[in-house]
């Protein structure tokens, strides 16, 4: 038979699948049997009407592995919660154990909600498509953001700015326009510019990782990234010079602020650097992207798989097809994987090769960050014109 601490789970789960009150499930006529043969367990819920369901070992091993996924998460929550306020030293990369456990839960509803389409839910406030989570589960998702709010906190030698979206959004209509954009089509790439903050780091300047030694800053660019940026930024600053002096004037009293400090840790500079060092040389192609990709979101989705995957995407916009190229390496497939791409539920990570709009249809937990970022724009921009 099943554990005792699995049994009212199941109870309640079977509830739900029968759509019928558990009164009734522990009613006279009704009962609820577990039965072992030849080595397969098998679980049968009879109903008071005389009907019964029985699980497959399967449909069982979902149930078991999802309430162990939640009890997991719940403890790694609790863990550092307790590490955090009685100031223990926490393990090295704090947040991987728990963005592991994160993913775990994810994947686990989605197996189950496979195997069971009725224990789909209702909508959650994070988005998340209700196939992958379950909305009672939310508390715990705040404190997974809490959590990670204060492993990740900038230290306390960061130069933070006042206007932290302004500044992504100037330096990204500048960089355009300096790679010869006019000022409609410039004014796209500040606003991928801000999407490209939301989705690296929710829109929290000057932040470490709790899951990379490599990545940090308002763009989580590593050392040898933003040093190619600072490179490149010396080329296009005189030609923004030209039209953009007051840009210019801002930049010199950064670079003297940030002084020998690591770029990354002035908000100015790592933006200004992270742009440059991957996006910028693309932005010349903002004017048939937004053509082909009317939705601001695609727009920034694009973009942002240049942050994660580079090299493919940029031969995916060369491709003159960019939908319907496919990518099919291991380690590319891997890459995406490790930034919530095709992460969750067997059927995902059983994927071995996509082309760019299965990618883009499986961004789904980017399209809140960046849903967020194109308010965050249209605001500045409403602000501006007054």
């Amino acid at each position: 038979m099943l554990p005792q601490i699995l049994r009212r789970p199941l109870v309640n789960f079977l509830r739900a699948q029968l759509q019928s009150p558990l009164a009734i499930l522990l009613a006279p006529g009704a009962t609820l049997l577990v039965l072992a043969h030849t080595g397969v367990v098998a679980d049968v819920i009879a109903t008071a009407a005389g009907q019964a369901i029985v699980l497959t070992k399967t449909q069982s091993d979902m149930i078991v592995s999802y309430n162990d996924a939640v009890s997991r998460f719940k403890y790694i929550l609790a863990q550092r919660r307790a590490q955090i306020d009685s100031k223990q030293q926490l393990p090295e990369l704090p947040g991987q154990a728990l963005y592991l456990a994160r993913n775990n839960i994810l994947s686990a509803y989605k197996d189950l909600t496979d195997a069971f389409p009725s224990k789909i839910g209702r909508p959650n406030k994070f988005k998340i498509p209700p196939a992958y989570f379950d909305a009672d589960n939310e508390p715990l998702i705040d404190e997974y953001v809490s959590l990670f709010n204060v492993m990740q906190a900038p230290p306390s030698i960061a130069q933070k700015s006042d206007t932290p979206f302004a500044d992504v959004i100037d330096l990204g209509i500048d960089i355009a326009r300096a790679k010869g954009l006019d000022v409609s089509n410039a004014e796209l790439a500040g606003r991928i510019g801000l999407g490209l903050f939301f989705a690296e780091t929710n829109g929290n300047q000057n932040i470490g990782n709790a899951r990379s030694h490599t990545y940090k800053g308002s763009l989580q660019t590593g050392i040898t990234e933003d040093q190619n940026g600072q490179k490149k930024w010396a080329g296009v600053r005189k030609s923004i010079a030209t039209f953009d002096p007051a840009l210019i004037d801002r930049d010199t009293k950064e670079e003297a602020r940030v002084g020998n400090l690591d770029h990354r840790l002035n908000h100015w500079t790592a933006v200004r650097d992270g742009l440059m060092n991957a996006h910028a040389d693309l932005f010349s192609q903002i004017p048939a992207l937004s053509n082909a990709l009317p939705n601001p979101i695609d727009q920034m989705k694009v973009f942002e798989l240049i942050q994660i995957i580079p090299s493919p995407t940029r031969s995916a916009l060369s491709s003159g097809n960019l939908f319907d190229y496919r990518i099919s390496e291991p380690t590319i497939v891997e890459y995406l994987r490790n930034n919530s791409i095709f992460t969750f539920g067997q059927v995902d990570r059983a994927k071995t090769s996509a082309t760019f709009q299965e990618i883009f249809d499986a961004m789904w937990l980017f399209n809140d960050k960046l849903e967020r970022a194109e308010a965050k724009f249209d605001e500045i921009k409403v602000q501006r014109s007054q």
